[in-house]
């Protein structure tokens, strides 16, 4: 592979592959869905913006109301949760959700920097924890590091039958020859992908494609006409997979 990073100042061949493996890692993990739980606005609002910016579907609560609300209706890839909420503690959400065997990657982001509350955190099913005030950078390196535990085994593609997926280029391949989608047509190909053999609700995948506002939707003729699109543009280049409707559910991604 030939690597090229412009710099105005040399680096070593290690830290290139580090600036390589950041950007794709980011670009692999683009359609990752992030709930931030955090009771201040302002600071919600920032969290919010630069993780839209990062191409993640963001969505937020401000309470542990909404957020409980949120973490047992909808599906999440990744959670940053405020310990201290105005109408509760954030390590009982955590105790319900390991109670009910709901596992989520989840970060602590809090303004109480205590080792007791550190170490109750991790127990409970936390997966990192990061005390306020934080830099941005450093909740983006944290977020990507507990989303790519479960992303691809570090693999550079995305390959399921005859089909290979570049999310560092957002290309894909059929037998090795280029496949051109569209935007959306691609986003639902990827999330597919990674959950082939899996019963996909269409109110989970709209959600994971466009977001929360889809509940404002009166229905899902968007998601058919891109699905369809989808699927014609699969047969014509001879994919080896399929996307199946399974009526009254969803789909379903299988090999031919």
């Amino acid at each position: 592979m030939e690597l090229r990073i412009s710099h105005s100042a040399a680096i070593t061949e290690h830290e290139a592959y580090s600036q390589f493996f950041t950007i794709l890692i980011k670009e692999i993990l683009r359609l990752m869905k992030i709930l931030v739980i955090e009771d201040n606005a302002d600071l919600r609002e920032v969290i919010v913006r630069s993780l839209e910016k990062e191409r993640y579907v963001v969505e937020s609560a401000p309470d542990y109301a909404t957020a409980r609300t949120k973490v047992f209706v909808y599906e999440y890839d990744c959670i940053l949760l405020d310990i201290m909420l105005p109408d509760g503690n954030g390590l009982n959400l955590l105790r319900e959700l390991a109670s009910k065997g709901k596992r989520k990657n989840v970060i602590i982001i809090s303004a109480k920097d205590s080792i007791d509350d550190k170490v109750n955190g991790l127990e409970l099913g936390a997966d990192d924890y990061l005390a306020k005030p934080f830099h941005l950078a450093e909740l983006h390196a944290r977020i990507r590091s507990v989303l790519r535990r479960n992303s691809q085994n570090g693999e550079n593609t995305i390959k399921s039958g005859n089909v290979t997926i570049h999310p560092d280029k957002f290309k894909v391949e059929v037998d090795g020859k280029d496949l051109d989608l569209g935007r959306k047509e691609y986003d639902i190909l990827v999330y597919l992908v990674n959950r082939a053999n899996r019963l996909i609700e269409k109110q989970t995948l709209a959600e994971a494609v466009w977001g929360d506002n889809i509940d404002q939707a009166d229905n899902f003729d968007f998601i058919y006409a891109q699905m369809k699109n989808l699927r014609k543009r699969l047969k014509a280049a001879g994919a080896s997979i399929e996307i199946k409707t399974v009526y009254g559910f969803g789909y379903k991604l299988v090999a031919l």
